[in-house]
């Protein structure tokens, strides 16, 4: 029998706002309704493709308040500044200065929402690891080993700051690569996320405080490999 609370946490939804109309006499209606969209503020949270209460060393309090209060956080906050970017561009009194401003924080809420979608979405109850996807490793890497030393070691250098770990498929050098990010903005070129793990410390403080390497063994150990398997398959087709 499913857990009332928990249905709760898996549909609720950020109410959605009606994206803004703008008045500028200087934009067409065909840039009307391509702005619109550009712009729309309805962006809801994604609900959790797993129970929280089936994994393995992340507590179900600890990834509720992770999806409810740090990425719901950042859908708000995108809704918000989309809205008022609309504005701003529809105000021809606005300096180019204060527009980038507002550019800069969509750029960084974007991140952040798009690379907590992605982490949530490649965690799961403990399962067994993808054949195809260590072959795929394998390559890039010499081995399995390899592949999981650095990712654990750029997530162990990044434990008491901020940042992500990705793996990713490099479509420039067609190969897997791992990557250092520091924050929300620093997203490789070229580059299609296969594998994140988030490094804020918002993702682990609340069940291991400064003790990072444990939280990383959790981590790997919820894992969903099939998840990741089918992002690499569907990088690698695409290329």
């Amino acid at each position: 029998m499913t857990h009332p609370r928990r249905s709760f946490i898996k549909g609720i939804t950020v109410a959605a706002v009606s994206a803004p109309i703008l008045t500028s006499t200087s934009i067409t209606a065909q840039e009307q309704n391509a702005i619109t969209g550009a712009f729309a503020t309805n962006l809801e949270l994604k609900p959790l493709r797993f129970d929280p209460a089936d994994l393995d060393g992340l507590s179900e309090r600890l990834m509720t308040s992770h999806w409810q209060n740090n990425y719901g956080g950042s859908v708000r906050a995108l809704n918000t500044i989309k809205q008022r970017i609309s504005e701003a561009l529809a105000d021809d009194s606005t300096p180019a200065f204060v527009y980038n401003d507002l550019k800069r924080e969509h750029l960084m809420r974007t991140g952040s929402v798009v690379l907590h979608e992605l982490y949530f979405d490649n965690i799961a109850a403990p399962s067994n690891r993808d054949a195809e996807l260590d072959s795929n490793l394998t390559k890039a890497f010499g081995s399995v080993q390899n592949w999981e030393k650095e990712f654990r070691r750029i997530g162990g250098g990044l434990g008491g700051g901020s940042g992500w770990v990705m793996l990713a498929w490099n479509t420039h050098a067609q190969t897997l690569e791992n990557y250092w990010m520091w924050d929300h903005m620093h997203a490789p070129v070229a580059s299609v996320p296969i594998l994140v793990m988030d490094m804020y410390e918002h993702s682990y403080h609340m069940d291991y405080g400064a003790a990072t390497a444990q939280y990383i063994d959790a981590f790997l150990r919820n894992v969903n490999w099939t998840e990741v398997a089918t992002r690499l398959n569907s990088a690698i087709e695409h290329a």
